[in-house]
């Protein structure tokens, strides 16, 4: 039994929109990563700052800033290229981790 298409060489693919709405995505988790990072330094400096809440701040922002240079790097290998390269899994994990520990520090800050 043959699949239509199977045969065709991987160089014939047509990506589409795809690596368009890949880039979307990496913006808008850029986007939610910069309104935790804000609100988190916001809630840091509210009602008087503590070491502890000035320091989960600064963790905040260091972790959006390593979110943001790993989004940027691929969505402008995205932008780049008509058939961009996979992205390493140690870009993706680093990826993950950045964001779970800022929702985690923004919302430590908030409560």
């Amino acid at each position: 039994m043959s699949v239509p298409g199977a045969d065709a060489a991987p160089a014939d693919r047509d990506p589409g929109l795809q690596p368009e709405r890949t880039r979307l995505a990496w913006r808008r988790t850029t986007l939610s990563g910069t309104v935790v990072a804000v609100l988190a330094v916001k809630a840091a400096l509210h009602g008087g700052a503590t070491t502890l809440s000035v320091l989960a701040a600064a963790l905040c922002c260091a972790l959006w800033l390593a979110f943001v240079r790993i989004a940027h790097g691929r969505i402008r290998a995205l932008a780049e290229a008509s058939r961009p390269p996979a992205i390493t899994p140690p870009r993706v994990t680093a990826a993950t981790l950045c964001i779970l520990a800022l929702a985690v520090c923004g919302a430590l800050l908030v409560l």
